[in-house]
């Protein structure tokens, strides 16, 4: 089954490390909301059989009210055959979730919150810019919990300068403590145009460690796991068969469409994708076009994203699907590539999945490049 992608560009305000796509005004916020359901109309013909799932990213979705998201769930359910036991997912920052706002999300279809945790101390969530402090962190999971939404996931970042092992480790435990099913986890990265960024090419901020955060990496696997985590995927932990639907879709490969300014969607062979500027978004959608660029991938754009998508899961990379889909020459010179590797211990053999030993975890990218088929 197919899914929605949604991208609600708002946020209270900008963290410092985020180079996600967003703005702090809410000014245009209802011309969104419609340009939004106009362009979900649109794509009626992007998806043919069922919606697995649906899932509202940004930003911050949970900023808009309960009547706008309610507008676009009533687009969707009116354009698209949507599954009784689709997952729909919306994320959500910890100080939006007051028992208020749980009231109304009630109401709507969504069965799934992606929580921005990312700390539970104080001083690292203002060194972050975060909106929410460490008890809204804490308490608006119990609230949730209460309120019956148990399908929960949080987000934890490590490998910046304030988090010592200890505090990381705490961070963990306090996840396993509230008894989410479900953790994702980032190593900090410092993207360019970020107010982090510019404070470290200013000598401001400390610069990130990878030390660090390949050490944190590893406190990440081995507690989780001793707690009964699986690790599915690079950043991601789940209790078993409580893995995220609509995020394991796109690493495997199903189509999706994204609706919203800088949202991508993908039909199997192409990818579409959407500018991330909401001036432009919405002028190009009240003009009755869509906004999208469509880039044409090739077959070894194609290999080369199932090999940098699969080797990061627990499944691996089937060598007979290498064959099925892309033919004999391409299996041989994956052979030959994963040859090159034998000697570093990164990779183990389960018939003809290949996948990443623990080892293997912490050099995820450098590996999949090596078995990229270069043009």
């Amino acid at each position: 089954m197919s899914g929605i992608y949604i991208h609600i560009p708002f946020c209270k305000k900008a963290c410092h490390y985020c180079d996600f796509h967003f703005s702090t005004s809410l000014k245009y916020a209802d011309e969104m909301v419609e340009s939004i359901c106009k362009e979900i109309k649109m794509k009626r013909d992007r998806i043919s059989g069922q919606v697995g799932s649906i899932y509202f990213g940004g930003g911050t979705p949970s900023i808009l009210s309960q009547a706008a998201l309610q507008k676009i769930f009533d687009t969707i359910n009116h354009t698209f055959s949507v599954d009784t036991d689709a997952e729909i997912t919306i994320e959500t920052n910890p100080d939006d979730l007051t028992s208020q706002k749980l009231k109304e999300l009630k109401q709507l279809p969504v069965n799934r919150f992606s929580v921005g945790v990312q700390s539970f101390y104080n001083e690292d969530l203002i060194w972050m810019n975060r909106a929410h402090n460490a008890d809204e962190a804490e308490n608006c999971i119990k609230r949730s919990q209460d309120a019956g939404f148990e399908n929960l996931t949080l987000d934890l970042i490590y490998g910046y300068p304030l988090l010592t092992d200890a505090k990381w480790l705490s961070n963990i435990n306090r996840a396993i403590e509230l008894a989410v099913p479900h953790l994702s986890a980032y190593a900090l990265t410092v993207e360019p145009r970020t107010a982090l960024a510019h404070a470290i090419k200013n000598k401001q901020q400390t610069p990130v460690s990878d030390g660090q955060s390949a050490a944190q990496f590893v406190i990440l696997m081995e507690k989780l796991l001793a707690s009964g985590f699986d690790h599915y995927e690079i950043s991601n932990f789940a209790k078993p068969d409580r893995y995220a639907v609509h995020n394991t879709n796109y690493w495997k490969g199903v189509n999706y469409i994204g609706i919203g300014p800088s949202a991508h969607g993908f039909d199997g062979q192409n990818r579409y994708m959407n500018p991330a500027n909401n001036a432009l978004y919405l002028e190009t959608i009240e003009s009755n076009k869509l906004p999208e660029v469509i880039e044409l991938l090739s077959v070894n754009d194609r290999f080369n994203e199932y090999i940098m998508t699969s080797l990061r899961t627990m499944w691996g990379t089937d060598l007979q699907k290498i064959n099925d889909d892309f033919g004999k020459d391409f299996l041989e010179q994956t052979k030959h590539n994963i040859l090159g590797l034998n000697d570093k211990d990164w990779l183990t053999y389960d018939g003809d999945k290949v996948k990443l030993s623990e080892q293997g975890k912490l050099f995820a990218d450098h590996i999949a490049s090596e078995l990229f088929i270069i043009e």
